[in-house]
């Protein structure tokens, strides 16, 4: 059953904007699923999808009628981070400000616990 992660996790609305542009470009629901993996250079890494919708173990956060999906193992590693979308003269992408993460890798993409 779906669980509201309140302030759990959040979705920044720049990062919901993009995730609802992907998905209207790609004819899919605007609901993105975040997932932590072991792997990358600092141990565990971030993995997003775009998702037709919630498992029975998720948790579901939603900003501007877009969905943030996170499983309960992953809930743990993520709890009170932020998803934002990020521009930048390097590139655009997915960022996980996480406040349980004691260290990460240079590109972002992965940290440690």
């Amino acid at each position: 059953m779906d669980q509201a992660l309140d302030t759990a996790v959040t979705l920044s609305s720049s990062a919901a904007a993009r995730v609802a542009a992907i998905a209207q470009k790609q004819g899919k629901p605007a609901i993105l699923r975040l997932a932590v993996e072991g792997g990358g250079c600092s141990g565990f890494q971030y993995r997003f999808e775009l998702a037709d919708g919630p498992e029975a173990d998720d948790s579901v956060a939603e900003t501007n009628g877009v969905k943030l999906l996170v499983d309960s193992v992953s809930l743990d590693l993520v709890q009170g981070c932020i998803v934002d979308f990020v521009e930048s003269l390097g590139g655009a992408a997915f960022k996980v400000e996480n406040p349980n993460a004691a260290s990460g890798c240079g590109c972002g993409s992965s940290f440690s616990v």
